[in-house]
């Protein structure tokens, strides 16, 4: 992420209409919270949790902002949360996306 990104926000999420960009900068909110209070993986199942250990909400989440603009919008929702939670998070959340889209984790 370069530093000017990281002051005016990922491409992808600047040329976004207004009201689409006001939805994802709620939902990198919520992503955030998510990744502060229970991350996105776990190790069992259950609360929050589906069967593949994948955090519910934040697997909805990514499934919305591929609806929104695809994996570009994917990778630039997820640069900004690695710049706000780090390098383990965001490689949890990757893991939590795999199989939205053509998400690699």
């Amino acid at each position: 992420m370069s530093i000017f990104n990281r002051i005016f926000g990922e491409p992808e999420i600047r040329a976004l209409n207004p009201r689409d960009k006001a939805e994802v900068k709620k939902m990198i909110d919520q992503l955030i919270t998510i990744g502060k209070m229970d991350d996105f993986l776990s190790l069992a199942p259950g609360g929050p949790f589906d069967h593949q250990c994948h955090h519910r909400d934040a697997k909805n989440i990514g499934r919305r902002i591929h609806e929104i603009g695809g994996v570009p919008l994917m990778f630039a929702v997820r640069q900004t949360v690695r710049h706000k939670l780090k390098d383990v998070l965001a490689e949890h959340l990757d893991h939590c996306w795999k199989g939205i889209g053509s998400w690699q984790a």
